[in-house]
């Protein structure tokens, strides 16, 4: 039996939580630096809490204006900082550390911290500092996976069902052509196949190796339901069950 945690991006002001939420394992709350703010982030919490749903933290770099996804020249130590911050803010208001699942950086931080290998200590080392128990969740092959391994922070292997993959495994650059799916058939068959082989295949042609303990939907994508509902129903399909980040990491 294949098993897959499917998570989403979500507190971020789209139209699609109330309706998304019951239909994944894990959410990526904003707090509130790339999006949100406190309200945002107690209504998600709650949705979570009433549909069973893992609490997990989205820190992003505080850059409202570009949505946390414009590239900054950021020392480790602000990233720490940032990372530090958030989950803090996260954590007062689900009213305990140990309430948080995992934590999955947001955006520009997630891409450079995925090939700096400073940032990605700094990411790790906020972890350390405010709870080792959570679980890091990451690019499939990227540096972030290669601090928490080191450091003996557990990682989920993060896939996405919406993103073009370069050669190297990298997400393909939102600012190029053909770097977002939105043929949702197409998203869907990708990520059966990345989490039946381990294999997907890169813009340019090449089938390259994945790891996949986690499937990512955009919540501010405006196919994100639509994403979401065909993704489970191919899971059952494929006979793939859908678990939280724990269990999809054992």
């Amino acid at each position: 039996m294949y098993k897959i945690n499917l998570n989403c991006d979500l507190g971020e002001g789209a139209a699609f939580d109330e309706k998304i939420i019951p239909l994944i394992n894990s959410a990526n709350i904003a707090c509130g630096f790339h999006a949100g703010n406190r309200d945002m982030m107690e209504a998600t919490v709650k949705l979570c809490i009433d549909n069973k749903v893992g609490i997990g933290a989205h820190p992003g770099y505080p850059d409202k204006k570009n949505f946390g996804r414009t590239n900054l020249d950021v020392t480790p130590k602000q990233v720490y900082d940032y990372t530090l911050a958030q989950l803090e803010a996260l954590g007062g208001i689900v009213a305990g550390k140990d309430k948080i699942v995992h934590i999955k950086p947001h955006g520009a931080m997630y891409n450079q911290a995925a090939k700096n290998k400073d940032l990605a200590n700094a990411i790790v080392d906020a972890i350390i500092d405010y709870n080792k128990d959570l679980i890091l969740l990451a690019l499939s092959g990227s540096k972030m996976i290669d601090s928490a391994r080191e450091k003996g922070v557990k990682y989920a292997s993060e896939v996405f069902a919406d993103r073009a993959y370069e050669a190297d495994g990298s997400l393909r650059a939102r600012s190029l052509e053909n770097s977002m799916i939105t043929d949702e058939d197409l998203a869907v068959e990708r990520v059966i196949k990345m989490v039946k082989t381990g294999k997907v295949t890169a813009y340019t042609g090449e089938e390259i190796d994945i790891e996949a303990h986690s499937v990512c939907v955009h919540g501010d994508s405006e196919k994100a339901f639509v994403f979401v509902q065909k993704l489970n129903e191919a899971f059952i399909k494929n006979g793939i069950e859908t678990v939280g980040l724990i269990e999809a990491i054992k």
